[in-house]
């Protein structure tokens, strides 16, 4: 007897295993797509069905079989979010700034997961107010998001949105400071940044479209009374613009801004007067764009305006705003680009971008003074893997500038530095807590790889210093180069689980972003959208041919935009790869493009081409990773979603994965884990999302056999 239940013991675990090894398959539920006298095949078509029982059987099979084949990374996993978490300081405080007469500063405190916003009046010495406990909002919630806080120029009410489903939909809420009671108003369905009038009684916030969520109407809200009676005051009719509304630094103006990829436009008005008219500053025209601030009785405003690439500063006067009136401060450069600007009594601040590297130029009104920022000795600024940047500074009437730095072996780090003296203090540096961390045992540098037409690809790398550079090194190379968002060297605690076991971390500078200016943006978009592909690709074929890693090591991550960057070099160059981590990427291009009724689309096709023209169809078709899967052999691939995302569908990495298991050929992994309660920015707490990067790094080490 005992002999006869060890067997049927062990055909139960074998059938356990089986039923665990075998991946999921969806059903094929034909659908056919057709334009331009082109038939698409969409077989998973079905899976966007959202509220249906058998796609949310399908997701819970496929983190099932996720959950089985990393079954013996789990004391991995547990271990690297013990690892990560015990290096970043539990009770931490942001670095207090002031504003209208309060000091502000964001607590986290230990075993909680969100913060605690406080404030003191007029001295750091003085008692704390605690302006909302976010962990306390939170506890009963999977997902929990504040956002938009902003206080009444009385300092007496606080506005704030919140989102408890993860689709960046917000209720807006009141605070009375002064009981601690909130006010019956609640606004549905919106952004969450509220702009208060100077009478702190109007608030002007920005809604979306119920279907689409595009950010299309500004309201005009009293306090006290119902989202019923708000006066729409401003409506964005254009679907490839977004409307938003936001106070002047010096809070005498309440802006609106409507933004499109290829142009902008600009409404001002008085703080003093809410119930009066927009202003236009200019009048929106294809290709124009601009950005305003307001000093004194002027406008300064930065603008690609006469060709200028790489944008430039101008002023006009407030009783004169059009751009025959725009006057150069700071003109168009070349090999320079215009990335930011801040504005003081004494000085004007620039951040400037030379060849990948940003400086922050001083400028004093009276023109006596004009020189950059040299930061303190303590970092290696000559070091190209930084990124410093502008801080928050929301005080116009002071002399001290704010300014953050980090590389990718130097912790963030928050500097104060006095325009008048030139002294700066660091206010705060990011510590990494556990003993073991010191900035010499890691070493970085920037290298160039050459693309496929010649031009060079900056790469910025970082490792231990105990790693050696051989064909046997694990490499992760990441990528995203979509919107001109640079993705810029950094610091990451986290990421030092990798380069302790012996990983290098590369960050590809590819075309798309603008890393090297405006023209880098430009050749990496619309019709030149595969030169992001392809440098990638090149920067790969580099790092293999330089020695840093193989392609049996060689290991390929991004996100959203840069999500679709991994589709598409999987189906460019799936040989080079031994892993890819897709992180909910966007990958079903034409699709979506057509699609005018989910968010984002239509105010996309600036950046992708719109897909109800033929070109940019059959262009699109040529490169959208969906469309072009082949019979062939992908590398192990890890694609993360989540079901309420609002950027990027759940379905468009749903749906590849289940064709990926149709076309792949070969015993490599093809995982797809869906958080059932998040969207696009994953979990809302603090350390709960570590538990995804856990994930994403066990799946690494277990490709390389590392199990510790």
């Amino acid at each position: 007897m005992k002999k006869i239940l060890i067997i049927i013991s062990i055909i139960i675990l074998y059938s356990c295993n089986k039923m665990n090894v075998n991946p999921p398959i969806a059903k094929k539920v034909e659908k056919k797509l057709e334009i331009h006298d082109d038939v698409r095949i969409d077989n998973y078509y079905w899976l966007n069905q959202r509220e249906n029982p058998d796609v949310v059987s399908y997701l819970d099979e496929e983190n099932k079989y996720k959950e089985s084949r990393l079954k013996s990374t789990k004391t991995l996993q547990k271990n690297l979010y013990k690892e990560m978490k015990s290096r970043i300081k539990e009770d931490d405080n942001s670095v207090p700034y002031f504003l209208n007469d309060y000091w502000y500063i964001t607590k986290y405190e230990k075993n909680k997961e969100y913060p605690i916003y406080t404030r003191k009046f007029m001295n750091l010495e003085a008692e704390e107010e605690v302006l909302i406990d976010v962990n306390e909002l939170a506890k009963d919630y999977e997902y929990y998001q504040v956002s938009g806080i902003s206080i009444s120029p009385d300092n007496k009410k606080m506005a704030f949105g919140v989102d408890t489903l993860s689709r960046r939909i917000y209720t807006i809420k009141v605070k009375d400071l002064i009981t601690g009671k909130m006010y019956p108003d609640k606004i549905d369905g919106v952004n969450s940044y509220t702009t208060w009038a100077s009478d702190s009684q109007t608030m002007f916030y920005t809604g979306k479209d119920e279907q689409t969520l595009r950010s299309d109407k500004i309201f005009r809200h009293i306090l006290g009374e119902s989202q019923d009676d708000d006066t729409l005051v401003y409506e964005e009719n254009d679907e490839t613009f977004s409307t938003f509304v936001y106070p002047s630094k010096s809070r005498e103006y309440i802006m609106i801004g409507s933004t499109s990829t290829m142009a902008t436009e600009y409404r001002f008005l008085s703080s003093k007067t809410p119930f009066d008219a927009f202003k236009i500053i200019q009048k929106r025209e294809r290709g124009l764009e601009y950005s305003p601030s307001h000093v004194d009785d002027m406008f300064y405003i930065s603008t690609n305006i006469d060709d200028s690439t790489n944008f430039k500063l101008v002023k006009t006067p407030i009783s004169a705003t059009e751009k025959s009136n725009w006057k150069d401060v700071i003109p168009h450069r070349e090999d320079v680009l215009l990335e930011e600007t801040d504005f003081f009594n004494d000085f004007m601040v620039i951040g400037e971008r030379s060849n990948g590297l940003l400086k922050i130029r001083i400028k004093s009104w009276d023109g006596k003074e004009d020189y950059y920022l040299d930061l303190s000795s303590q970092f290696d600024f000559e070091n190209e893997t930084y990124s410093a940047s502008i801080g928050y500074n929301p005080n116009f009437q002071t002399n001290l500038l704010r300014y953050s730095f980090t590389s990718l072996t130097t912790p963030y780090s928050i500097i104060d530095y006095n325009l008048i003296t030139k002294n700066e203090e660091i206010k705060k540096q990011q510590e990494v807590l556990g003993g073991s961390f010191n900035s010499k045992n890691y070493t970085s540098e920037r290298i160039f790889a050459t693309a496929h037409d010649g031009v060079q690809i900056p790469i910025s790398i970082v490792r231990h210093i105990d790693t050696e550079l051989t064909s046997n090194t694990p490499l992760l190379q990441y990528g995203y180069g979509s919107y001109g968002n640079t993705i810029d060297p950094s610091f990451s605690s986290i990421r030092l689980s990798l380069l302790d076991r012996g990983f290098v971390f590369a960050i590809s500078h590819v075309r798309g972003g603008e890393y090297l200016g405006r023209p880098w943006y430009e050749n990496g978009r619309m019709l030149s959208k595969k030169n992001t592909f392809k440098d990638f690709i090149s920067s790969s074929e580099f790092l293999i041919k330089k020695g840093y890693t193989s392609s049996e090591h060689l290991y390929a991550e991004g996100g959203s935009a840069g999500g679709l960057l991994m589709g598409a070099i999987m189906n460019m160059a799936p040989e080079l790869y031994n892993g890819v981590i897709a992180a909910v990427p966007f990958v079903d291009v034409i699709t979506t493009m057509l699609d005018e009724t989910i968010p984002l689309t239509t105010g996309e096709w600036d950046e992708w081409g719109n897909p109800n023209d033929k070109e940019y169809y059959e262009y699109i078709k040529s490169y959208s990773p969906y469309d072009n899967l082949l019979e062939t052999e992908y590398p192990n691939t890890l694609v993360t979603t989540g079901l309420h995302d609002s950027q990027v569908q759940y379905w468009e990495p749903a749906k590849w994965v289940a064709k990926l298991r149709q076309y792949h050929k070969g015993d490599n992994l093809i995982l797809l884990h869906t958080n059932m309660d998040t969207g696009h920015s994953g979990s809302s707490g603090r350390f709960e999302a570590l538990k995804e990067v856990a994930m994403e790094y066990a799946f690494l080490f277990m490709l390389e056999g590392i199990t510790k």
